[in-house]
């Protein structure tokens, strides 16, 4: 059996005296794409931002390619892991959020190097070969020297997705990555996600986009108040929902 590439046990975590996840059970399997709906406030974000150690969990295990995220077990203990560790962990997973977060300051091609020279240590050279190879993938290889400022809302995501993808992830992360974008430029990111599928990618994609799912997903995840109410193939569950609560939410988005 390969090893997931993510796997959830019985993860909880809090904000004060509010439960946001209540004990999730997942597993991604390499190259999989995993797409997760529901409502707002059910918890889809705050999964995502933990299995990238943004957020920390308050009990259960998550790891990433077999490895805990953000800790190090010994014995029966859980040690948090410095933050540097975790920083290098982090490099591994790409991670697409609404807003694209692109650094104004910089143009398209500058905000896909600084990364991995930083982080990873990369010469300018090699950075630079790889960014203009994923801004034409992208479909951007026209707009290296092009500001954040001077791009459409989905050309700008595009952009963020290439930044992420800068770093060789071997996990991607997408935060509901067209909820900010007008309606007509919707497509042109979700092209270049499907394309990302297709490679081989692993992905796990919180969405309202429901025809992306059905098409290009191979799991699909229903979650609300914080736990997993349906999990299965994405034809079988929008076209067959086992669960009232399923029902009831694919009613107002079919």
């Amino acid at each position: 059996m390969a090893t997931p590439m993510v796997q959830a046990e019985a993860v909880h975590k809090n904000f004060g005296r509010l439960e946001v996840l209540r004990g999730i059970d997942l597993e991604v399997a390499p190259k999989e794409v995993m797409c997760i709906i529901g409502p707002s406030g059910s918890g889809k974000s705050t999964f995502l931002r933990c299995i990238n150690h943004l957020e920390k969990i308050d009990a259960g295990k998550l790891s990433v390619d077999g490895e805990l995220v953000g800790y190090r077990q010994r014995a029966d203990k859980l040690y948090e892991l410095p933050d540097r560790e975790v920083c290098r962990k982090r490099a591994e997973i790409g991670m697409v959020f609404q807003s694209f977060n692109l650094f104004p300051h910089m143009t398209a091609l500058a905000n896909l190097v600084e990364a991995p020279m930083r982080v990873k240590g990369e010469s300018k050279a090699v950075a630079v070969d790889r960014g203009r190879a994923l801004l034409d993938r992208v479909g951007l290889g026209d707009k290296v020297d092009t500001y954040p400022r001077q791009l459409s809302g989905g050309q700008q995501q595009r952009v963020a997705i290439a930044r992420a993808l800068a770093m060789q992830p071997k996990l991607m992360l997408f935060d509901e990555p067209t909820s900010a974008l007008d309606p007509e430029l919707v497509g042109e990111v979700l092209e270049v996600m499907r394309g990302l599928a297709h490679s081989g990618m692993t992905m796990i994609v919180v969405t309202h986009e429901i025809g992306f799912a059905r098409e290009v997903g191979d799991a699909l995840v229903f979650m609300d108040g914080g736990a997993v109410v349906e999990a299965g193939a994405p034809r079988e569950i929008l076209a067959n929902p086992q669960h009232d609560r399923t029902k009831a939410f694919l009613a107002t988005v079919l």
